[in-house]
């Protein structure tokens, strides 16, 4: 009696597949490769004429020996590039790409089974044991003979004289000799058919100029650039201001929304929601009878005007970046144009937009997927940001993009970025985190953090670990902006200067990316009682300030925006290192020179209001030293040298001088 098969085995035995399939499968195993976001669905982000080092595993069964090649490209280039991998352990495979434009780019790894690579590997071990035999000579001359007859035209004549010369090799040394020839195994590598090639996954590298890793910003509101809080300041005004900018060390300068203000539901002083005729609006609140996004604010001075400031700010170093702010004032144009990119209630009015507990009673938003938004909304948008590149502008923060599509960010800022390689777009996502990598992914080149929040030394030395040791290195870049016009922080609300010293030491060493919004400078600090607000915010009037205030961090400010152009080691987060110190008010951190004659190491005492001592460990195992080695120190702000000998130091900081930067390098014999 024949077996029944139970219907569970019938089921496995049906999903097995035939033989012909099978056979069909890959041989050889290409995966992990590294970098990579998200198994290659979004770009790894680097910078022009950045060297990438690309890992992969490749494997095979037995003991066969593989060739593996890196290959990479732009995305509108037809051809591949291709540079041979070295084996590594545990089947790992390394090689290294240039990034030599600006764009996007792609890589992939192909490895193939190296039949006479193997022959060789095996012949020569054959030779050194004695063991060689006829058969292996023969072998070894099938090999050429066969790849000369498949040979393209241009190698086929070298090939068939190197089997000619085989052929006549006086005795088995000289054959030998001849099959492992290094020039033979160049024609044969050439003429390789590979086979049981594997080519994985095509892997996305974004190249993006220097700024969008290394920048330092500052923020003003150009109406504020006025002396008299009746005169609404201009563009022409702001030119006069580019010298003490330049002065502090910054090189990119943002405006929040230099658009027409809408009046319906002005806000007033402090957000109130009565404005009196004069009260000039919230620039958020984007749009009037003078125009939307497309347009400039009258009294800001036009276009024309606009112009001057790019090229003056272009002279000064500077670089203009714009808030690109997807929201509308009631006023706005596009209501009454295309009243479909619009979400109506049923007795014809508009919700205004909300953040609870924050109102914005003067704005409304648009609606992605409202009746007439796809694709003509989309377009409008990409056409804004169009419209201010063609004005010189090629860096935009990008308000709240979080409370926006992701597939509209993804294909703008690509679609933006494939005609235009060198902008930038910084999101300003003060949101889950999941989310603010995302932003990342689909193309956002910077981000603003949760460094605003990060006041304990465990909170900064958690975060910064994170982003340097996990998926985000790969992707994510931290733009620590010490304040913000939405965000007065409780910790400088309430430790006076040194506060200020404290938070501007650590955004512009701890990353490549350092922002301050104008006040800073000044220590200013008056809040809203109870919120993370300023009083009387700017965002709601025209402010002039004394720049040249009492009190004031100017010189600092200068001072780490000059070590910061002056040592690579400051330029980026990835190579943050945390050091020993203990006490838990004092952090203490090394960032490597990269081309390894040195380090900058920074200790920043945290508590703005006392004195604080603690032991500490220098890192002289960085350097290849020994506990009791010793390196020339230099104080990097106040310019003074001295030697530490040995690991184990100790140092009092009070909070009148909060801070030292040191550079280290290796003891000299002078």
């Amino acid at each position: 009696m024949a077996d029944v098969l139970s219907p569970t085995t019938s089921a496995i035995l049906a999903a097995i597949p035939d033989p012909d399939t099978s056979t069909a499968a890959p041989r050889l195993v290409v995966e992990e490769l590294s970098p990579r976001v998200d198994g290659g669905d979004y770009p790894v982000r680097r910078l022009v004429g950045e060297t990438v080092a690309v890992e992969a595993t490749v494997f095979t069964d037995g003991h066969e020996q593989l060739a593996v090649d890196l290959l990479w490209r732009a995305v509108d280039e037809a051809e591949w590039r291709r540079v041979r991998m070295a084996a590594l352990p545990t089947d790992r495979w390394q090689a290294e790409l240039v990034l030599e434009r600006l764009g996007r780019h792609e890589y992939a790894v192909e490895g193939w089974l190296d039949i006479y690579g193997g022959f060789r590997r095996d012949f020569r071990k054959k030779l050194d044991a004695g063991v060689a035999q006829p058969v292996d000579y023969q072998e070894g001359r099938g090999f050429v003979a066969a790849a000369a007859a498949q040979a393209d035209p241009s190698q086929r004549k070298a090939l068939e004289a190197w089997v000619k010369r085989l052929k006549a090799a006086s005795d088995d040394m000289a054959g030998a000799a001849l099959l492992l020839d290094d020039d033979l195994a160049v024609l044969m590598d050439r003429a390789d058919r590979r086979p049981f090639a594997l080519r994985s996954a095509r892997q996305l590298i974004d190249a993006e100029r220097t700024a969008a890793h290394f920048s330092s910003w500052y923020e003003l509101f150009p109406r504020s650039i006025t002396i008299d809080p009746d005169r609404h300041g201009t563009f022409d005004d702001v030119i006069g201001r580019l010298p003490q900018i330049r002065d502090m060390g910054f090189d990119t300068l943002y405006f929040p929304p230099i658009h027409p203000i809408g009046r319906t539901n002005r806000k007033g002083p402090n957000n109130s929601l009565i404005a009196g005729p004069d009260d000039p609006g919230s620039p958020y609140a984007i749009g009037s009878a003078d125009g939307g996004h497309e347009a400039v604010h009258p009294e800001l001075g036009g276009f024309a005007a606009f112009a001057r400031l790019v090229e003056a700010a272009r002279e000064h170093g500077l670089e203009i970046a714009l808030d690109f702010a997807i929201q509308c004032s009631p006023d706005h144009p596009w209501l009454t144009e295309h009243p479909g990119w619009f979400a109506w209630r049923p007795d014809g009015s508009m919700k205004y937009a909300e953040n609870p507990p924050k109102k914005y009673q003067d704005i409304v938003n648009v609606d992605f997927y409202g009746p007439d938004a796809v694709p003509d909304l989309w377009l409008a948008l990409r056409d804004v940001v169009l419209l201010w590149v063609g004005q010189g502008v090629k860096t935009f923060r990008v308000d709240n993009p979080h409370t926006k599509p992701l597939p509209f960010w993804e294909w703008m800022i690509g679609d933006v970025r494939a005609q235009h390689p060198d902008v930038i777009f910084l999101a300003e996502a003060f949101t889950r985190p999941t989310m603010m990598y995302r932003l990342a992914k689909v193309g956002f080149s910077q981000s603003y953090t949760y460094f605003t929040w990060r006041d304990t030394k465990a909170e900064l030395t958690d975060y910064i670990t994170e982003l340097t040791t996990t998926a985000p290195k790969e992707f994510y870049r931290p733009h620590f902006f010490v304040n913000t016009p939405d965000i007065n922080p409780v910790f400088l609300q309430t430790s006076g200067r040194p506060g200020f010293r404290i938070r501007a030491v650590l955004a512009a060493t701890l990353s490549g990316l350092f922002g301050v919004y104008s006040g800073f400078e000044l220590c200013e600090a008056a809040a809203v009682p109870g919120k993370e607000e300023y009083l009387d915010s700017e965002k709601y009037i025209v402010k002039p300030r004394d720049w040249n205030g009492p009190g004031n961090i100017v010189q600092d400010i200068a001072m780490l925006n000059r070590i910061r152009r002056r040592y690579p080691a400051l330029q980026t987060h990835l190579n943050t290192k945390f050091y020993v110190a203990q006490n838990d008010n004092i952090i203490w951190y090394g960032k490597p020179d990269p081309d390894g004659t040195g380090m900058i190491c920074v200790m920043v005492n945290m508590d703005p209001h006392n004195e604080q001592s603690c032991a500490f460990q220098v890192p002289l195992w960085e350097f290849g030293l020994d506990d009791d080695g010793s390196v020339d120190v230099e104080d990097l702000g106040e310019g003074y040298r001295f030697r530490w000998y040995g690991k184990d130091q100790t140092i009092t900081i009070a909070p009148d001088q909060p801070y030292r930067i040191w550079r280290l390098t290796p003891a000299t014999n002078a």
